[in-house]
């Protein structure tokens, strides 16, 4: 299994790097702990902005046309993607081309324009981006149960922003933002794959002469982690009603993260888990339900998602509510549990398959705990987790914390799903 190495320039920037002798490819990637949660209310949904306007051009690439006909010369694909709590952008291409990629990549974060022409065009298509997410319940699910745990902050709010928030933006905004977070010391470049020669010295090149400066840190979020039951409804006509189902965890560096991960994996990871098995095969109430858990480094939550048929969703939500509360009364057999460790390690091993998964792991690490994973200690870790760890923290954070319920649908009244929680 690859080995990750870390190095440090002078200037606090840290190259993280993930060998694959067998690969053709190499994925380089910057990553960043600078997020949605790095905003304040008037400026919130500035990170996803930034990352788009990093597309569209640079001095030395004047448009965004000429920044993608560079990478699809060498056959390469591009991407970004903006979290609450790190902010990625990487190429995946042929060996050979690493140079040019690297060079693309930093330029883009380097000497992008931000002109005020592509500014007024870009925020069009952001909008068109929220109205997407609206209609999509499915994925805007996610963001009407975090506003409902985290409330008016930085975790609560929607990464993708305000259309308010969206309209007003101008070049000002954005440099305030990246001037105070997009230092070197919340930067690491990733590569992962066939690494080629001279890397190390190449980016120092690149990125060598960036001045190091302290940033501060975001404000921690404020909890409110108590025994009362919470519901939020979000009215929408729809065929179909989704629901996020679920309790306040742990924060990311807890010392039962792989307990926690073993007993989301026994609750809704894969197709014969317990959410899957009631839910959909033996009720027939969803086509999708998992469950898993969510980790900020400050925060976390343990839930169910599920698309479920509107005329039985009173069914679906105390189901689940069940599921849950069961996992904690009684203890999870031996064979289940061998089960569950066993799915978590492979999918594990899995996502370290290819260039660009082994780094994107290695680099969310990296940038939100300052450490170098290790493979081998994480599924060490795994194994590690006992019957008494799984119901130890199922009952700490099911049964000493309320459940949370948010639902997307034909609905108005909070109060009819508080009851199927009580």
């Amino acid at each position: 299994m690859s080995t990750y190495q870390l190095e440090r320039l002078d200037n606090d920037l840290r190259i993280l790097t993930a060998p694959m002798e067998s690969a053709q490819s190499v994925t380089c990637a910057i990553m960043l702990a600078a997020g949605s949660r790095y905003e304040t209310k008037d400026t919130n949904g500035i990170a996803h902005f930034s990352e788009h306007m990093f597309f569209k051009g640079t001095e030395k690439r004047p448009t965004a046309r000429d920044i993608s006909k560079e990478i699809d010369a060498i056959g390469g694909e591009f991407n970004a993607f903006t979290g609450k709590e790190y902010t990625g952008y990487y190429v995946k291409c042929a060996a050979e081309s690493r140079d040019v990629a690297l060079d693309v990549l930093v330029d883009m974060l380097r000497n992008s324009k931000f002109q005020p022409d592509e500014i007024e065009r870009e925020k069009g298509v952001i909008i068109e981006e929220m109205n997407m997410y609206y209609d999509t319940p499915r994925d805007f699910i996610s963001g009407v149960y975090e506003e409902l745990l985290y409330g008016d902050q930085p975790l609560g709010w929607d990464i993708i922003g305000q259309k308010e928030t969206i309209r007003s933006a101008t070049h000002d905004t954005f440099h305030s933002y990246l001037d105070h977070w997009y230092k070197p010391k919340r930067m690491v470049v990733g590569i992962g794959g066939n690494l080629g020669e001279g890397l190390n010295e190449r980016i120092a090149e690149l990125l060598g002469d960036l001045t190091s400066a302290e940033t501060g840190e975001p404000e921690p979020v404020k909890l409110s982690v108590d025994g009362d039951t919470r519901v939020k409804v979000h009215t929408k006509a729809s065929d179909q009603a989704h629901i996020c189902l679920g309790v306040h965890s742990y924060p990311l560096e807890h010392p039962d993260r792989y307990v926690l991960q073993v007993l989301s994996t026994v609750l809704g990871g894969g197709m014969s888990s317990r959410l899957f098995t009631e839910v959909r095969e033996r009720r027939g109430l969803a086509y999708y339900v998992y469950g898993l858990n969510h980790s900020y480094t400050d925060a976390g939550t343990l839930y169910a998602q599920a698309g479920v048929d509107i005329n039985r969703i009173d069914d679906a939500v105390a189901t689940v509510a069940k599921e849950l509360r069961t996992i904690a009364e009684e203890a999870v057999p031996e064979d289940e549990l061998a089960k569950a460790k066993s799915f978590a390690k492979g999918r594990f091993v899995l996502q370290l398959e290819t260039s660009q998964g082994l780094i994107m792991f290695g680099l969310r690490r990296e940038v939100l705990e300052s450490r170098t994973p290790d493979p081998q200690e994480i599924l060490a870790e795994l194994d590690k987790v006992t019957v008494e760890d799984v119901q130890r923290v199922a009952r700490d954070v099911i049964d000493t914390r309320g459940l949370n319920l948010a639902v997307i649908g034909p609905f108005d009244d909070p109060a009819r799903f508080e009851k199927l929680l009580a």
